[in-house]
């Protein structure tokens, strides 16, 4: 599992989504007890290895793996007790910090008519609508956690979260399904961004 989160990170990397040190991946190892493996703080995702994870436990502790885990383990941890994932992927795009300021005010906004919708879990039709939240960034990651499943309780149809002036949360029931949904959404934060500097109206 390793491996293959290490190749995917170091191509998001060359896709410019997690540039410096930015970004964190996980995947779930198993259900009962509760594993998880993340990357370790601080990595250059552009070099990523597989020997730069983590393992945790349902509470964030490291079981195995050297460093620490990324200070956002406990979002992950969140998505996969409230949505079940079974692998968790965040970027920092430009297009994704873009939008997330445009939008903050309304604390969220509707993607809609786009084919790449479909792209997204359940979603067969272009004109689905689909609400995208963002939430207020803080460094308190505890409280961040505690924010963040509130809203994906009040969104359950939800397939991201944008933190405000930070990136994109997304994930996936395995590992392929997170990285089709990072791609699609990543796409149409693109398009929206473009579209924005066009009709600053959108």
């Amino acid at each position: 599992m390793e491996k293959l989160l290490a190749e995917l990170g170091r191509s998001f990397y060359a896709r410019g989504w997690v540039l410096g040190t930015s970004g964190n991946f996980s995947a779930v190892l198993s259900r009962d007890p509760l594993r998880i493996v993340i990357t370790s703080s601080g990595v250059d995702k552009g070099n990523l290895t597989a020997e730069q994870f983590v393992h945790l436990d349902a509470q964030g502790s490291v079981i195995a793996g050297s460093g620490r885990p990324s200070a956002e383990a406990a979002l992950h941890l969140a998505l996969v007790r409230v949505r079940g994932a079974g692998a968790v992927l965040h970027t920092h795009s430009v297009w994704s910090t873009i939008i997330s300021e445009a939008h903050a005010v309304r604390y969220g906004l509707w993607i809609e008519g786009y084919e790449m919708l479909k792209g997204l879990e359940g979603v067969r039709t272009h004109a689905h609508r689909e609400w995208l939240p963002i939430i207020k960034n803080d460094q308190d990651m505890p409280k961040l956690a505690v924010m963040l499943e509130a809203v994906l309780r009040e969104h359950p149809q939800a397939h991201g979260v944008l933190l405000r002036g930070h990136g994109l949360y997304t994930w996936g029931a395995d590992l392929m399904q997170a990285k089709r949904h990072l791609e699609v959404l990543e796409f149409l934060l693109e398009t929206i961004g473009r579209a924005r500097s066009y009709n600053p109206e959108i």
